[in-house]
């Protein structure tokens, strides 16, 4: 049931628990009701089970139930790598290595360091308890937890989803968390007697569940607050205040939306940025294979001549990211170009539409100074004159050679050297573009890493600073990260490092 149906349907699932499980468990109960009835005097009335089947069919009914006990603990199993799975994709639980068991069934899964992680507690727990007694009450109040946890649930189903009146909801709430209610507050007095351990433990996992999701907020939010304005982009001019080198960036980040405030640290870090910089953004579909034709969506961030993309890279889950960087670089770039071409015939299309990748105002390519503040406070001068000398030199010199434009490694000096052609031609403006991006494949690609950290600040509650810079940090340093099965040469990799203070 807590599998994601992975390997049965709901309706063979419902069918079994109406006609199967339930009638065996009301005649299992029962059973034992009525024997504890007539023998409530009985020394083995702590077995009731056992002691409440014929002696004719005992060693066949202890077959059984050994049998049960091992469906049991394969179905808990399963149920836990499901919900830690689920929990990751909601943020709530740092990220691990799973293992999908089958392509045709998304739910079936295997998490190694949980499959461990459960071992090392099913022993440390069968070793701190002395009797079945403890371990009776330990079960118990893990049972009627989940019972509590999932009338509650239903309830917010009934009232969200299915949209029932309110008296039959409050009605079944009353009744049947009352009941559970009751016996779990009986459940309590034993907390002594082993019932502490499943405390503890629900206690445990709910800490970290929750420092990972308050750290993950907490730095995403802080991302979205401080990602690079279209106003400062605008304002840099298409050179981004500094030198475009002839190649390929490839930033990867997990916002599907704007700049990332990393960008803007490469900008001020590094003393060059690539002629094209495509911001890479891996998400994983509930499919088991995603095909080539339809792993890339690319969009323009900036206008044309600042030649600035989001790639978001889909994968399902059984493709496999150990690929060739080669042949993934192919496939971004051939997809890149199917990308431009269908731009350019929808433009074509809409005639009364007006062009929004307008270059930028005159006024930008004088020699004034600018300033850039980066995304953690630092305020850097960039006071160079975006290469205006050097573009009127290759214009100059270059100016009845396409080829010569990829001496001029600003995307403005390559558009400039082509202005003896009609720039409102589309088929030429597509030619000059596509005829760009090879050139900046021919030069390289390299992969731009921005490994972004936060930390509480100095005048943040003590607590806080505990959390974030602690226990989040703990659990960050030791989860897997989201490009772990990135398959890069060290030659082609630049990472950054950047810390937020939240």
């Amino acid at each position: 049931m807590f599998a994601d149906l992975c390997y049965f349907s709901v309706r063979s699932i419902q069918l079994t628990f109406v006609f199967l499980v339930l009638p065996c468990l009301l005649l299992g109960y029962l059973g034992q009701a009525a024997y504890l009835m007539q023998n409530h005097t009985d020394i083995l009335a702590e077995q009731a089970f056992f002691s409440s089947v014929p002696s004719g069919v005992f060693w066949p009914i202890f077959l059984i139930a050994n049998v049960a006990a091992l469906i049991a603990c394969r179905a808990v199993t399963t149920a836990t790598f499901s919900c830690i799975k689920q929990s990751t994709a909601l943020g709530c639980f740092p990220r691990l290595k799973i293992i999908h068991t089958s392509r045709k069934f998304m739910g079936q899964i295997y998490i190694p360091v949980i499959n461990w992680f459960l071992l090392v507690v099913c022993i440390l727990f069968i070793c701190s308890i002395q009797s079945i007694t403890e371990m009776g009450n330990a079960y118990g109040i893990a049972e009627l937890g989940v019972m509590i946890m999932t009338t509650i649930l239903v309830t917010i189903v009934m009232l969200l989803i299915w949209q029932i009146n309110i008296f039959v909801v409050l009605s079944f709430l009353t009744i049947f968390l009352g009941i559970e209610l009751t016996f779990f507050s009986s459940v309590l007095w034993g907390v002594g007697d082993g019932s502490w351990i499943i405390l503890v433990f629900a206690g445990s996992m709910f800490l970290i569940m929750y420092i990972w999701n308050y750290g993950s907020k907490l730095k995403y939010e802080t991302e979205v607050k401080q990602k690079l304005s279209m106003d400062l982009m605008r304002e840099l001019g298409s050179n981004l205040g500094t030198i475009r080198a002839p190649g390929i960036g490839l930033l990867y980040n997990e916002l599907v939306k704007g700049i990332p405030a990393i960008f803007g640290h490469f900008l001020t870090t590094l003393p060059a940025i690539h002629s094209m910089i495509i911001f890479v953004c891996i998400k994983y579909v509930p499919v088991p294979v995603v095909t080539q034709n339809e792993r890339f969506l690319f969009r323009r961030v900036c206008p044309k001549n600042y030649h600035i993309f989001r790639c978001i890279a889909r994968y399902g889950y059984k493709d496999v990211r150990k690929e060739n960087h080669q042949a993934f670089e192919q496939l971004l770039i051939e997809s890149l170009e199917k990308f431009i071409r269908r731009e350019a015939q929808e433009r074509s299309l809409e005639s009364d539409g007006d062009d929004d990748m307008e270059t930028e105002d005159d006024d930008y390519s004088n020699n004034k100074t600018r300033v850039l503040v980066a995304p953690n406070g630092s305020v850097y001068s960039l006071g160079m004159p975006l290469l205006a000398e050097f573009q009127e030199t290759c214009n100059n010199k270059n100016r009845g050679s396409i080829e010569a434009s990829t001496y001029c490694s600003s995307p403005e000096v390559f558009s400039k050297s082509e202005s003896s052609t009609d720039p409102f031609d589309p088929e030429q403006s597509l030619d000059r573009e596509l005829y760009f991006i090879r050139k900046a494949k021919e030069s390289g690609v390299v992969y731009l890493l921005g490994h972004g950290d936060i930390r509480a600040r100095k005048d943040s509650w003590f607590i806080k600073k505990l959390v974030i810079n602690y226990f989040y940090a703990f659990l960050r340093k030791n989860c897997r990260r989201g490009i772990a099965n990135l398959s890069v040469p060290h030659s082609n990799l630049m990472q950054v490092g950047m810390t937020y203070m939240v």
